[in-house]
């Protein structure tokens, strides 16, 4: 939830700095080297896989990918208040894969934790001038509709993923697939020299960017072996709260009526959820 938080609007910094493919090679490469050497026991039995996990390895680095991409334009070219609440149909999408393929069904006090956490969320996102048909035309609300739906499938096959390998080796295995395609991308566009020259240029954001979205992910990964897949994005889908806290107490904003409602109300969705997934 934190490092997801803090990685987005880094990524938002970064991603206009430096470039979405430029940012993501980064963010992966530094994700694999990272992991390395927590994954060489699960190296060597890459390829010896008796069964469809090898497979389901590169589906899921594909689909994060592609989704990772389309998400990063999105922060680019739209504002963060605009795309938060777009990003919240990321839960039940994965929530609904959950329970069509692995039958991950959750009990009814569960759902309704998940659909009011959901709907505190969106009444945080939203702001008077979201009510205006423009808004939703503006650029990245659709790139982010497109994305919330990729990242759905991408959340559940990382989850699935870790529970048939480990967490580590499958945000590794990801790293790997991901920072090959980019900078297969980057060299092919003749963008190496400028990469290398915007990341001097910006090494504290960009190293603190990889460390937070790294980190998320691997959380994420590992909290998917615990608890339903379903909950560990509802729960972590709440950095939207905590975007509003940090606006409430850091920058001393407004936070209208509706606001301040789905505040509390996401809030103790998720505290009530953490302690019912326990």
């Amino acid at each position: 939830l934190v490092c997801w938080g803090l990685g987005d609007f880094l990524i938002q910094k970064t991603t206009r700095k430096i470039g979405d493919w430029e940012a993501l090679f980064i963010i992966t490469a530094i994700g694999a080297v990272i992991l390395l050497p927590f994954v060489t026991n699960e190296i060597r039995a890459l390829f010896s896989f008796q069964d469809e996990t090898f497979i389901i390895l590169l589906g899921m680095s594909a689909v994060l990918l592609v989704a990772a991409i389309i998400d990063f334009e999105a922060l680019k070219k739209g504002k963060i208040a605009i795309v938060e609440p777009v990003l919240a149909l990321e839960v039940p999408i994965t929530a609904f894969i959950a329970f069509a393929v692995v039958n991950e069904g959750l009990q009814a006090l569960e759902i309704f934790l998940i659909v009011l956490l959901m709907i505190g969320l969106a009444l945080i996102s939203l702001k008077s001038h979201h009510f205006k048909r423009k808004v939703w035309l503006e650029r990245g609300v659709l790139l982010t509709a497109v994305a919330a739906i990729l990242m759905g499938i991408a959340n559940f096959l990382v989850g699935f993923s870790s529970r048939l390998t480990t967490p580590l080796f499958a945000n590794w295995f990801i790293d790997v697939f991901v920072s090959m395609i980019c900078i297969f991308y980057i060299i092919a566009n003749k963008r190496v020299g400028k990469m290398l020259h915007d990341f001097n240029k910006n090494k504290e954001l960009v190293l603190g960017m990889s460390l937070f979205d790294n980190f998320a992910w691997i959380a994420f990964a590992i909290a998917t072996t615990y608890i339903p897949i379903a909950i560990a994005i509802a729960l972590s889908e709440s950095y939207i709260a905590l975007a509003a806290l940090l606006g409430l107490f850091i920058n001393r904003e407004i936070l209208m009526r509706h606001q301040k409602i789905g505040l509390v109300t996401a809030i103790s969705s998720a505290i009530v959820l953490s302690l019912v997934a326990i």
